[in-house]
């Protein structure tokens, strides 16, 4: 299916600025449109989330209606929502069928880093806080700047950023590359994205690949449970022991749930890109 612009959408979505027209009941279909929300201080009319939400801790006291590509329309219908926000990436499940339900649904990006403040401005619009909107942009354009001026001078470390594989081994290896909104972090952060640009900003990759890269460091987007039943995600990577990046202990394993989301947590994660990529900078 082809996608419509997100103009588009939009339009077709975004109430009139009347109080009386702006939305009550709002369903999120995606982590990062939750943490927007809870951002702008529009939560409190959140009715449901995605399965996927975590943050904040208040999610779990609300009905969840699905995960990222099979979203429960039925349930949705059932709680009524006059609003109904999720990612550009998710339209394809959801547009048309909102559409037919006479749903009013916005669309959001989430591919660059730039997407983060179209998103933080159109649910600010959205739901009537539009200057709640502006000073969350505001503070995370502030952390933001202030964590690049930090790494500038510095030398550019080449990071490999796997943002999934098979729990406990190097199979299904997927990257961030260039063109997603977490190689501009890693940017911003002091570092560079190994691997080849991809289209949609994520790559699969051989682990014969990733010895040719040799990066100098490896983030581990790590999706299993801590503990005694979890993997220990360094030892995994020692399997390639002729990597630099293992040699000395440069993989980092990331748990923070707030990573892969693009929303305003974006200033946490360039910071602690930073940290892991130069520890010799942090304060």
């Amino acid at each position: 299916m082809k996608l419509r612009s997100l103009p588009f959408l939009l339009l077709l979505a975004a109430p009139a600025g009347h109080a009386e027209n702006l939305p009550r009941r709002i369903i999120s279909a995606s982590p990062d449109v939750t943490e927007i929300l809870y951002g702008v201080g529009a939560f409190d009319r959140v009715v449901a989330v995605s399965d996927y939400c975590t943050y904040p801790p208040e999610v779990k006291n609300l009905p969840h209606v699905g995960k990222w590509e099979d979203t429960n329309l039925e349930q949705i219908v059932t709680l009524r929502p006059d609003l109904v926000i999720f990612t550009e990436a998710q339209a394809p499940f959801l547009a048309d069928h909102l559409r037919s339900l006479g749903i009013r649904y916005l669309a959001i990006g989430d591919t660059r880093l730039n997407d983060v403040f179209t998103s933080i401005d159109a649910i600010g619009k959205a739901t009537g806080h539009e200057a709640q909107a502006r000073d969350l942009a505001a503070r995370v354009r502030s952390r933001l700047d202030t964590t690049a001026a930090r790494t500038r001078a510095l030398t550019r470390v080449r990071a490999l950023l796997v943002v999934d594989r098979t729990p406990g081994t190097l199979r299904d290896l997927y990257l961030a590359t260039e063109g997603s909104f977490l190689c501009d972090l890693v940017r911003i952060a002091g570092g560079e994205c190994a691997g080849a640009p991809a289209r949609n900003g994520y790559a699969k990759i051989s682990k014969e690949a990733v010895v040719e890269l040799a990066p100098d460091a490896i983030i581990d987007f790590v999706h299993s449970a801590p503990g005694r039943l979890g993997e220990d995600p360094v030892a995994v990577w020692t399997e390639l022991r002729e990597l630099a990046a293992v040699r000395s202990h440069r993989v980092y394993p990331v748990r923070d749930e707030f990573v892969p989301h693009p929303s305003q947590f974006v200033a946490e994660t360039a910071e602690l890109f930073a940290r892991l990529l130069h520890p010799e900078a942090a304060h």
